[in-house]
């Protein structure tokens, strides 16, 4: 049983002295995400400031846990346009979205994207906040490869506020 205090990156949690097993979470300040592989690759969980007893809680299958990091906050205007071509179709969101289907965005439809401003947010693969989770900051994501997902399938998103 170990213990370790992060405050930056930690791209591999054996360097720490970890199995890449982690029972339990405390997010003292900030947000956080993790990943179940070494190098920030595998899947994403997004951890706010609060305790996390059990993988569970986090939405995770096991306690694999290889990498993290946090992730860039500022009170700043939050601002995410998605894209779909060839047409071009454009549509921004600046507030949480449970299901993007009901403002017109079919299953698979991200194609890419651009999140503007110094906010991050959230992609789910599911509506209501579920499934696997991907976490984009400021720039432009051309395709689902860029924000480490496996297809181009986001549900609903929102925005990661939580202040120090």
């Amino acid at each position: 049983m170990g213990k370790t205090d992060e405050n930056g990156l930690c791209d591999n949690f054996q360097d720490w002295g970890f199995l890449n097993r982690v029972n339990s979470i405390c997010v003292q300040s900030g947000a956080w995400v993790c990943f179940s592989h070494v190098d920030f690759r595998g899947q994403q969980y997004v951890l706010e400031r609060g305790e996390y007893p059990g993988f569970f809680l986090w939405n995770a299958h096991s306690d694999r846990m290889g990498s993290c990091k946090p992730i860039g906050m500022v009170s700043a205007p939050f601002c995410w346009r998605l894209c779909r071509l060839p047409r071009r179709v454009r549509m921004e969101f600046t507030e949480d979205c449970a299901f993007l289907n009901t403002r017109g965005c079919p299953k698979r439809w991200v194609n890419s994207m651009r999140v503007y401003g110094d906010g991050a947010w959230v992609l789910f693969e599911e509506p209501n906040y579920r499934g696997p989770m991907y976490v984009v900051e400021r720039g432009d994501y051309g395709c689902c490869d860029e924000w480490q997902a496996p297809g181009a399938n986001v549900q609903s998103l929102r925005r990661i506020i939580n202040y120090f």
